[in-house]
C-alpha cells in the first residue's frame, strides 16, 4: 500500500475515534479563529467557501452565518455526521457537506470566493500539492487561507514531532513558519498576509480528546512537563491552578489567486 494509502487510514481511523471528542476542546471553537481572520479580509453574504478538511463542522459553520454558502468537504464520515449534527442544532441552512479525498478537491476550477483550511496541514504528507488543489478551485481574486500550528525552527519541528506522533497516529509533519509561508510563494499566490493568534488547551483534556497507547502517555505528559520554560517542542507549557497547559501557535495565512 502507498504511504498516501496509508496516511488516509492513520487520518480516518485517528478521527473516527474524535469525532466527539474534538468538538469538547474548548481551543477548537470557531471564534478566535474566525475574528483573526476578519481582521485580514472581509466575509460577505457574496461569498460562496470551500472548507478542506472540516472535521466536525464547528468552524464551517462559524463561517456560514457570514457567507452566502459554504461547503464542507472531510475524508472522514464520522466527522462530517458530527458536522451536520452540528449544523441542525445551530439551525443553519447555507451548508453543504460532501465525504470525500482533498487530492484531488471534487470540485471544478475557479468555484469558490474563498477556500480554506484550519488544523489540517500537519496531517498532509504534501501539503504544496493540496494548497495548489485550493487554489486551483478558487477563483481568480479569491482568497486562499491555510490556519494551522507551526514552530520556529526545523529543529523545534523535528522535536515537536516526535512528541505529537505519540499523542496522534496521524500526525504527519508541522511545518516551520518560514516554511508554511514560503508554500504561498511556491504556487504563485499573491498579497499574502499572516496573523497570528494562540490556542490554550489543558494537557490532559488533550490527552483524553486523542487516543495514544496508553504506554507513551506518561511519556508525553513527562515531555511537556520538562519543556516547562524552555520551550524545545514549541507547545508553549505553562503552569496554571496546579495544571499543565499548552499554549499552541497559530497562523492564519492568506494568499489571493491572480
Amino acid at each position: 500500500m502507498e504511504e498516501s494509502e496509508k496516511q488516509k487510514e492513520r487520518i480516518i481511523d485517528q478521527f473516527t475515534k474524535q469525532s466527539v471528542t474534538f468538538s469538547s476542546i474548548p481551543g477548537h471553537s470557531g471564534d478566535l479563529t474566525l475574528r483573526c481572520l476578519t481582521s485580514v479580509f472581509t466575509i460577505s453574504n457574496t461569498d460562496t467557501v470551500l472548507d478542506v478538511a472540516c472535521g466536525p463542522g464547528i468552524f464551517t459553520c462559524a463561517i456560514a452565518l457570514l457567507a452566502k454558502e459554504i461547503t464542507g468537504i472531510d475524508l472522514v464520515p464520522a466527522m462530517i455526521e458530527k458536522a451536520i449534527s452540528l449544523q441542525r442544532e445551530a439551525k443553519i441552512q447555507n451548508v453543504n457537506w460532501d465525504i470525500g479525498d482533498v487530492m484531488p478537491l471534487p470540485y471544478a476550477d475557479s468555484s469558490f470566493s474563498i477556500v480554506v483550511t484550519r488544523y489540517s496541514f500537519h496531517h498532509f504528507i504534501n501539503p504544496e500539492s493540496i494548497l495548489n488543489e485550493m487554489k486551483r478551485v478558487a477563483k481568480n481574486k479569491g482568497k486562499v487561507v491555510v490556519i494551522d500550528v507551526f514552530t520556529a525552527s526545523e529543529e523545534q519541528s523535528k522535536a515537536y514531532d516526535s512528541i505529537e506522533k505519540l499523542r496522534d497516529l496521524s500526525h504527519v509533519h508541522t511545518l516551520p513558519l518560514a516554511v508554511l509561508q514560503n508554500l504561498f510563494k511556491e504556487v504563485a499566490l499573491v498579497n499574502v498576509e499572516s496573523k497570528f493568534y494562540r490556542v490554550e488547551i489543558e494537557l490532559e483534556q488533550q490527552l483524553n480528546a486523542s487516543f495514544p497507547k496508553q504506554s507513551d502517555v506518561p511519556i508525553i505528559r513527562q515531555a511537556a512537563i520538562d519543556d516547562i520554560g524552555k520551550d524545545y517542542l514549541g507547545w508553549g507549557v505553562f503552569r496554571k491552578d496546579g495544571k499543565v497547559y499548552l499554549s499552541l501557535p497559530i497562523a492564519v495565512i492568506v494568499g489571493e489567486k491572480l
